[in-house]
């Protein structure tokens, strides 16, 4: 063989060696300094995962809070309406003591029954009329049957004992009927 063919190879090595570890060839790294940037990085990252952490934890003790805070003063403005009737119902009771007339009560009462009403209806709370509709057990809570005047009347609620109400289309009472078989 010839020197040209030796030095191939050998040539040929060292360029596989030095590719193969290119840190010696650009630089030498110093693991302590791997170490610090990693140990920064995770100091770091822990951080802002406990900043996140508390931000959570806050955020649900905050809507517990508030739920709660609904839950307990949700009626709060239903009930502030309805606080004059009863003052209303208070004075026509005080006066009723005083008279032997009736039919003042009588108009009373019913002012206050209308204004109560008006107070519910505006709240978005609706009165159920079933009379001769038929039977819906989602809507109406049957008390007993009755036999049916006309077989048309099969069925369908006879008589109305409690009135059922719903409050902005849900159920909040069942109407308790007597239903015709």
């Amino acid at each position: 063989m010839s020197k040209k063919e030796t030095e191939k190879p050998e040539s040929q090595e060292n360029d596989s060696e030095q590719s193969s570890n290119p840190a010696e060839a650009t630089e030498a790294v110093n693991p302590a300094e791997v170490v610090a940037k990693f140990e920064t990085l995770v100091k770091e990252l822990n951080e802002k995962y406990l900043r996140l952490y508390a931000e959570f934890d806050n955020f649900r003790r905050r809507t517990q809070k508030e739920k709660a805070d609904l839950i307990k003063y949700g009626g709060e403005e239903i009930i502030l309406s309805i606080l004059p009737v009863v003052d209303d119902m208070e004075r026509a009771l005080a006066h009723h003591k005083d008279t032997d007339d009736h039919k003042p009560l009588q108009e009373g009462l019913d002012l206050i029954c209308q204004k109560l009403k008006t107070i519910l209806t505006s709240k978005g709370v609706q009165a159920m009329e079933p009379n001769g509709e038929t039977f819906d057990p989602e809507l109406h809570d049957a008390i007993t049957n009755i036999p049916a005047a006309s077989p048309d009347m099969k069925g369908k609620v006879a008589e109305v004992v409690e009135k059922g109400y719903s409050l902005n289309g849900k159920v909040i009472r069942h109407a308790k009927v007597i239903v015709a078989n």
